[in-house]
């Protein structure tokens, strides 16, 4: 049997403090653009079912219980206790939390608190961006606030992340954008922006990829299936390849985040250069009872030293618990395949389980 008993996620969110009911609790469960097909609910989904063979058990159920005998039982323990049974049962032992995300969500500290486990905080850069537009008057200003919050930020963060792929996609050039240029893009930008409003222009997108790679941080960046709506073919982490070229050598990682449908090109890039990382995690809660299938498929290419764990959990402590059971189970029916064919020996199988479990992540955040 492959053991993990130390689990970093390096990549997720914190959790909601309130009540949920179906309809909410399914909103959070799959992310549509709609309601599900006429006689089914978002249940009917692989995360859906993984929801029910895992979370159950932790709350006193049985596995694959009816989905409203789960909410109820849920309701009856309240979110806060179950929230707690839920993160503490999941085996995950640090939280990488990006913090990025709207809502009442728990940030690092209060996740640690109710997981009993370790938690650090990723900072998101285009959140950054737009929280010193909304204070800063003038261009000057906000380019000189906005290299003062990162340099800030990076005294207290483990990690940058970013969601150019999502707002703008990833075929960014891959050079730093030139002090004219980025003084242009800034002065548009605020001129047309309201307070809140989102970053999506690429020139000052590219210069936050480029101010973070020099911070010295791991740069994680959201590659793949994402939000609703979004155009996967633009969030290709293949497009990354002269970016990833142009920051070779300087001394800052690249994490590819997600990935899927995507996942071998990351493996792929992984194998390539140097400072390239894989994720393992948030394709596993969306492939459900084929995940071990996916996660052999990051296995052909990438070197196992480039490949990382995480949840991609956001909402629900459901899909913490999920990210990590499937990994688990995937991890060890994809290695104990390849032992029990003679292909690997049990010590290396076992050596490599804890690397992509924790050891990976440990190294690359400086979690040691």
């Amino acid at each position: 049997m492959i053991e993990t008993p130390s689990l970093v996620d390096q990549y997720c969110h914190g959790v909601l403090r309130t009540e949920l009911g179906l309809g909410t609790f399914e909103a959070q469960l799959a992310r549509t653009e709609g309601p599900p097909a006429p006689g089914t609910t978002l249940f009917d989904t692989q995360t859906g079912f993984a929801v029910r063979r895992w979370c159950p058990p932790l709350l006193g159920l049985e596995p694959h219980c009816p989905p409203a005998r789960y909410l109820a039982r849920r309701r009856e323990l309240g979110v806060l206790e179950s929230g707690r049974r839920l993160l503490r049962g999941s085996g995950i032992t640090t939280y990488l939390v990006d913090t990025g995300l709207p809502g009442d969500l728990t940030g690092p500290v209060e996740m640690a608190s109710t997981a009993a486990a370790e938690a650090r905080e990723v900072v998101r850069l285009e959140l950054l961006a737009e929280q010193v537009a909304d204070t800063s008057g003038t261009v000057e200003s906000f380019l000189a606030n906005l290299a003062e919050s990162v340099h800030g930020a990076a005294t207290g963060a483990v990690a940058f992340t970013s969601v150019a792929g999502v707002r703008h996609g990833l075929a960014l050039a891959p050079e730093p954008p030139g002090p004219g240029e980025v003084r242009g893009a800034a002065g548009r930008w605020l001129a047309g922006r309201r307070v809140g409003g989102e970053l999506s222009d690429p020139v000052l997108l590219r210069h936050l990829l480029w101010i973070a790679v020099a911070s010295g941080l791991p740069l994680q960046l959201h590659a793949g299936l994402g939000e609703p709506g979004l155009r996967i073919d633009r969030t290709d982490p293949v497009l990354l390849t002269d970016f990833v070229r142009a920051t070779a050598g300087l001394g800052t990682d690249l994490v590819l985040l997600h990935g899927y449908p995507y996942h071998r090109h990351a493996a792929h890039l992984a194998g390539v250069f140097p400072h390239v990382y894989a994720d393992s995690g948030a394709a596993l809660v969306r492939t459900g009872a084929r995940a071990a299938t996916v996660l052999a498929e990051i296995l052909e290419l990438a070197p196992f030293g480039k490949i990382l764990f995480s949840s991609g959990a956001q909402g629900l402590p459901e899909l913490h618990v999920v990210g990590a059971r499937l990994f688990r189970e995937a991890l060890g029916r994809v290695l104990g395949t390849w032992v029990a064919e003679g292909a690997w020996s049990l010590a290396d199988a076992q050596r490599v389980a804890g690397l992509i479990a924790a050891g990976n992540a440990r190294r690359v955040y400086g979690l040691e």
